[in-house]
């Protein structure tokens, strides 16, 4: 028993497991990466007790996952803020999510898309009317980092897609994996509609978990004139819980598109699953354009 005790105490999946293994924990932590910092904001989130609440949290302040940041003087009220510790986590819970879509509420297919009924399909459905977190930056193909959410537009359209095949070539079967091919077609659908989005007042993100030097190399061959965002961290992934698959080893996003006002960052519209590119351009146009038409006067 001694020699077993031993082994976990330089075991890393026993030491993570007694920091982070609990299931309010790690739920805890899911909510503070979709932008729910505040204690009253948990609490209404997962319908957990406040005494529980504070004792998790506290947990998670000791051991430097979260911090405490004061946003409010009488009384003194925080938000829990993720540290760089914490943020290195969230890769392990976007896995979580992808093992659980696939073997728990799939059938162990590996698939790049999903069926309508699925619960991706579901919690995709379910970000529309919600907020996309504030400050959710990423680094972009020109080099800047760039608020997902573009500042400067009425409406952001946001691409997500698994990943194209230059400069890096795509993964040995890529296209055996329903749902994986096309990222290259989708990029060039969105650059030559790129004019007729900014006429509607909408900016345009691509996002891929492909790294920043991937995407600029891409950026530049295609010609793409909005900036290709790389969440290689999988912040934005964990902060939508979006669908991704794994392929070659590398969380990939599963391709879908959300429509978001500026102002709010309200979500207005996520289309998922997209099984046909061109249509769901052509669809995402149509409801920038609806969406524009329907925010009040700036």
């Amino acid at each position: 028993m001694t020699r077993k005790r031993d082994l976990d105490d330089v075991c890393g999946i026993a030491r993570t497991a007694g920091v982070l293994g609990d299931w309010w924990s790690l739920l805890v932590l899911r909510e503070v990466a979709r932008g729910h910092t505040r204690f009253d904001e948990l609490a209404r989130e997962l319908a957990i007790s406040r005494k529980v609440l504070t004792e998790r949290l506290k947990a998670l302040v000791d051991h430097a996952v979260l911090e405490r940041r004061p946003y409010q003087d009488r009384p003194v009220r925080h938000t829990y803020e993720l540290t760089e510790r914490g943020r290195a986590f969230l890769p392990v819970l976007i896995g979580m999510q992808d093992w659980a879509d696939r073997w728990l509420f799939g059938d162990g297919t590996l698939t790049a898309t999903a069926e309508d009924g699925s619960a991706e399909t579901a919690r995709v459905r379910e970000l529309v009317g919600g907020a996309v977190p504030p400050g959710l930056t990423l680094t972009g193909s020109d080099g800047s980092t760039h608020d997902v959410v573009a500042e400067d537009s009425p409406v952001t359209v946001l691409f997500t897609y698994p990943a194209t095949g230059m400069p890096s070539p795509l993964p040995d079967n890529w296209a055996d994996i329903p749902g994986a091919v096309g990222c290259t077609l989708e990029n060039r659908l969105f650059r030559d509609a790129w004019e007729s989005f900014r006429a509607a007042g909408a900016a345009v993100r691509g996002v891929s978990t492909q790294r920043p030097d991937e995407q600029a190399a891409f950026a530049a061959a295609e010609k793409v004139p909005f900036p290709l965002l790389s969440d290689g961290e999988l912040r934005f992934a964990a902060a939508l819980r979006l669908p991704s698959f794994r392929a070659a080893q590398q969380l990939r996003l599963k391709r879908l598109i959300l429509v978001v006002s500026g102002a709010d960052r309200t979500v207005r519209h996520a289309l998922y699953p997209v099984t046909d590119i061109p249509a769901a351009v052509d669809e995402a146009l149509s409801l920038a354009r609806r969406t524009a038409d329907t925010l009040p006067a700036p």
